[in-house]
């Protein structure tokens, strides 16, 4: 199912409401059909007294420390979008209006699989529109202390993710995949956040982590994992990173291109985000040719 011609959409709204894993506070979220160019939209419903609608786009963003949060010019924010915008890429969904109640995104279980089931229970309607994708003609990268990034020419998006702990529970692991509908439930969809023991009593001292649980966590100590369940795979940790990957790189729209993050997080997955826009020489505007995977340029099927 991945790529795909042309745009998408939900064919109903679909409905989730839970506390956010940060601030604690309980959230009500409609994810409604909208036409095709629309784009992907959040709307505080709880805000009326100024523009309450905060568009998805690299630009949008206005913090990346332990998640990843929009924020329009009349200081609107929304936090937390990682985990929807990756069912949404993985779905291939393009125009949506997400109405939020609260500033932050229910948690849920802590993954993606909860978004992703609500998406595949009303179904998706493709639109007369072709998809815009952005293909990648040159590689960029970056590099933050231990954290590296870079995006690369590739013939279909392609993430390749590297993590590197000291707790022995987590360790050095690595996932490659390419993440369409099925790959992203079967592997990547329900690997949950994790973090470690003393990071969650530090964040808690600042005021986060309000609403983490066993419930939406993984929480490791060492070389144990304290939740009594224990783990989804023995690798949850690195597929965890690899979902946020793909939900923070689809700020930019679908892309195509491979990514290969080491020791990454919500700050290198926007930096390189923000590298490859800035450079116009790295990548142009395309649209996909019939059922053939090869891009052509947006002007030679208009």
């Amino acid at each position: 199912m991945y790529p795909v011609e042309r745009q998408s959409t939900l064919s109903a709204p679909a409905v989730c409401a839970g506390a956010g894993i940060h601030g604690g506070e309980h959230t009500r979220l409609v994810m409604k059909p909208a036409p095709a160019g629309t784009g992907l939209v959040f709307v505080r419903t709880d805000i009326n007294d100024r523009d309450n609608r905060v568009g998805v786009r690299p630009n949008a963003v206005s913090g990346v420390k332990n998640c990843t949060t929009l924020e329009n010019a009349a200081h609107v924010k929304v936090r937390t979008i990682e985990h929807l915008m990756a069912a949404l890429s993985a779905a291939g969904i393009d125009n949506l209006v997400v109405d939020m109640d609260g500033e932050e995104v229910p948690a849920l279980d802590g993954s993606s699989e909860p978004f992703l089931k609500l998406i595949e229970q009303v179904g998706i309607t493709r639109q007369s529109v072709p998809r815009r994708y952005i293909e990648v003609l040159k590689p960029v990268e970056i590099r933050r202390g231990p954290a590296y990034a870079k995006i690369e020419p590739s013939d279909r998006l392609v993430l390749d993710v590297t993590i590197d702990f000291k707790e022995a529970a987590i360790g050095r692991q690595r996932v490659v995949i390419e993440p369409d509908v099925r790959s992203f439930r079967d592997r990547l969809a329900s690997a949950r956040t994790f973090a470690r023991r003393h990071e969650v009593a530090a964040l808690q001292e600042v005021g986060l982590s309000r609403g983490g649980s066993f419930d939406n966590a993984i929480v490791v100590d060492g070389d144990k994992v304290l939740n009594p369940d224990g783990l989804r795979f023995d690798d949850e940790f690195v597929r965890h990173k690899a979902l946020d990957l793909l939900g923070d790189i689809y700020l930019g729209g679908p892309l195509i291109g491979r990514v290969t993050t080491e020791r990454g997080g919500h700050r290198i997955n926007h930096l390189i985000l923000l590298e490859l826009y800035t450079d116009p020489d790295a990548w142009r505007f395309a649209t996909l040719s019939g059922k053939v995977p090869a891009l052509l340029p947006e002007s030679a099927t208009a």
